[in-house]
């Protein structure tokens, strides 16, 4: 079963930093294309960011862009999502994705992490 793994969540301060990671145990990640979701209280799940297989290509939700950035490292088998200059409106749970290739990441059809709390304090 693919079963992404989450970490890397905390609270921190607007404009502060922080950076999640993503594993799948027991799976190799460089055969599937990754992604990040976020979903606050009451909220719909709203997508962060995704990485295609290759890594060539990468994507941002538009409140993310030019903030956040996702990478992979296969030889560590583990995504990664850096998120700067974080507002309070980044306060969410935060879902890492993987799926057989972006479109299905993106479409929310691929297999879901438990989550990682990110509080962000004015």
């Amino acid at each position: 079963q693919v079963q992404p793994v989450e970490s890397g969540g905390g609270w921190v301060q607007a404009g502060g930093s922080l950076r999640l990671s993503c594993a799948v145990p027991e799976h190799t990640i460089e055969t599937y294309a990754m992604g990040w979701f976020r979903q606050a209280p009451g909220e719909e799940r709203d997508f962060v960011a995704a990485i295609s297989v290759s890594g060539d290509s990468r994507h941002y939700g538009v409140s993310v862009k030019g903030r956040f950035t996702i990478a992979r490292d296969n030889t560590k088998n583990t995504v990664y999502l850096q998120m700067n200059s974080l507002k309070p409106e980044d306060t969410a749970v935060y879902y890492c994705a993987a799926g057989r290739n972006i479109a299905i990441v993106t479409s929310k059809q691929g297999y879901w992490g438990q989550g990682t709390q990110v509080t962000v304090s004015s």
